[in-house]
């Protein structure tokens, strides 16, 4: 295997939390619905504003990368919901798909050889390449998918069947 190769298949490895953390799919299995819009103590947010932030963060940076007439959203307001908006298990459920559809189609970015991901990206600003973009979303998501995982724990809001440990 080429090194350009052996990089993008590390890349797609920590894009879906393979290694030192917790998976998207882990920290929102079997969620529960009556913790949808609840907040952990001295947190401002609920769990449904922490899922929508992750879901518009990622979608931001993968139209950086593949739009060139991008505009840069408003931080930190169009990156949150409102803080009194709320969520049913309807919104819940396309925040997570949405989510997963784009977090595919950066996968899909950096599995296409034809994306030199060492490139700057034509439209965007200098030094921002398409390797830098798709660490911003791994990171980004795996702090914030942490985040999720330890806030469930604090709330009680894992299933009763689930390991300790895990």
């Amino acid at each position: 295997m080429d090194a350009d190769q052996s990089l993008r298949n590390h890349l797609l490895n920590l894009l879906d939390g393979r290694g030192a953390r917790m998976p998207f799919e882990t920290v929102i299995a079997d969620f529960p619905e009556m913790k949808i819009n609840t907040a952990a103590p001295n947190v401002p947010y609920t769990f449904w504003h922490l899922l929508e932030h992750l879901r518009i963060t990622q979608w931001d940076i993968l139209d950086y990368m593949r739009n060139p007439n991008y505009t840069y959203m408003r931080w930190p307001d169009d990156y949150w919901p409102p803080r009194d908006a709320v969520a049913d298990m309807a919104m819940w459920n396309r925040s997570v798909q949405q989510f997963r559809d784009d977090l595919e189609a950066i996968r899909d970015i950096v599995r296409d050889p034809n994306i030199d991901l060492h490139a700057q990206i034509p439209h965007g600003e200098t030094g921002h390449t398409y390797l830098r973009e798709v660490l911003l979303v791994a990171d980004h998501n795996a702090y914030h998918i942490g985040e999720m995982g330890i806030l469930r724990q604090i709330m009680n809001a894992w299933p009763e069947s689930r390991s300790e440990g895990e």
